[in-house]
């Protein structure tokens, strides 16, 4: 199978601050090195892409060093955390933006849908849009009109067919983007996460329309996204990115596994000293216990939690929701104390409340547990995946057969009563 991709020894180098170098001098030596395909000669100062690290340059790698190709028909996934490189890479490869160091072989006709609104004249109709986004592929107005009706069916609009997309909702110019994007037939389509704007349903179609054109139509399909779930069932292959540089290529189940393992470890630090989270300033949470950290591998046992919070004053009707996630990022239930009626009120200092739960049934897998604590709604303190545990297999039934979240979801049930006639 042919590669329609190849990059070699990428790298971009952005500057932090202002733009440019600080001096006309370097400027001009930057744009001579540039006009004769040379390397940035002050890429050597620059840092790699750690978002949470302070800087001590004005240089940063938002990509470094990327090799891999991607063949005719491959639908790849790209995931990695924000900041990653995500965005940049995509950008390269739509060519919004060039890179510092490296290169780029691609064969065929692109068509991107990086963020609300990309390619869109905003004072345009749709149908004048559908129009110019053709002509800037290089397609005749004939072959425009042909697919014209599908795009309009695809994305919903016909309605609004007519009308400037300045008016449009975000949802409803990413319905017209990507109906453009996937039916004016190019040979590689580039998506980032921006479905996400969209509706489940479009969503759907979406996913359902990028398999159609690798499997169906042999074309190659880029694709970002935060989802795991739309990861896993779309893509063959995918790419973890971590500071602008490449940590995993391979199979899109352990490129998945790769990410959220590394993700594991690293949130085992200890919760009160995590700076990723939303915090008031005045009540946080310092630790959480699961069944006091013994693995969770008896169905039937109870799910217990116990949660320190210290606050710097007293706070009266506080609610505390605990959400368990897969580790695909699905909300599988909440525990949640205004629900049930729960009235907590925090003490300066240290405060300690224990949550006893027996009617959850969680099949056997890894799964987070998102923290959050509110005042009449207003967020005191939130932390994802605040704590990692794992059910671990297990015959319930005594049948002989294990459950598996791959056939049964997230949940079974007690025995239930079969009766056959």
């Amino acid at each position: 199978m042919s590669k329609v991709i190849e990059i070699e020894n990428l790298s971009k180098v952005y500057d932090l601050g202002l733009v440019g170098t600080g001096t006309l001098s370097k400027d001009l030596n930057r744009a001579w090195a540039k006009l004769r395909g040379k390397p940035d000669p002050y890429a050597t100062l620059v840092e790699l892409n750690d978002r949470t690290q302070k800087s001590s340059s004005n240089m940063v790698y938002a990509l470094k060093d990327i090799n891999f190709s991607v063949n005719q028909g491959e639908v790849l996934g790209i995931i990695g955390k924000n900041g990653a490189g995500k965005s940049t890479l995509l950008k390269i490869l739509s060519q919004i933006t060039s890179p510092s160091i490296g290169s780029i072989k691609m064969k065929g006709r692109v068509a991107s849908l990086l963020e609300v609104g990309t390619g869109m004249h905003p004072e345009m109709t749709a149908r004048q849009n559908i129009y110019l986004n053709g002509s800037l592929m290089g397609m005749r107005r004939h072959e425009i009109t042909s697919r014209l009706d599908e795009i309009i069916d695809f994305a919903g609009i016909e309605k609004y067919l007519d009308t400037p997309t300045k008016r449009f909702s975000s949802g409803m110019t990413v319905r017209l983007g990507f109906a453009i994007a996937a039916f004016l037939e190019p040979e590689i389509l580039i998506v980032d996460e921006v479905l996400a704007v969209g509706d489940v349903e479009f969503q759907k179609k979406a996913i359902g329309k990028m398999k159609d054109v690798s499997k169906g139509e042999g074309r190659t399909v880029l694709f970002v996204s935060h989802n795991m779930i739309s990861i896993k069932k779309l893509c063959s292959s995918a790419i973890v990115l971590e500071n602008g540089m490449v940590k995993f290529i391979g199979t899109t189940e352990f490129a998945i596994n790769n990410y959220i393992n590394d993700n594991s470890r690293k949130q085992e630090i200890t919760l009160f000293k995590r700076n990723d989270r939303t915090y008031s300033g005045f009540a946080k949470f310092k630790d959480l216990l699961i069944n006091n950290n013994e693995p969770y591998s008896n169905f039937s046992k109870k799910l217990n939690f116990r949660i320190e919070i210290i606050s710097n004053r007293k706070i009266n009707n506080v609610q505390i929701a605990l959400t368990i996630c897969s580790l695909s990022e699905d909300r599988i239930c909440c525990i949640d104390s205004k629900s049930q009626g729960i009235n907590i009120n925090l003490k300066e200092g240290s405060n300690l409340i224990n949550i006893s739960c027996s009617g959850i049934r969680l099949l056997p897998s890894k799964y987070s547990i998102m923290a959050w604590m509110g005042e009449q709604s207003h967020t005191l303190d939130l932390v994802e995946n605040a704590k990692h545990f794992k059910v671990e297999a297990n015959d319930f039934y005594n049948s002989g057969n294990l459950l598996t979240i791959e056939k049964h979801g997230y949940f079974y049930t007690e025995p239930a009563a079969w009766k056959v006639q």
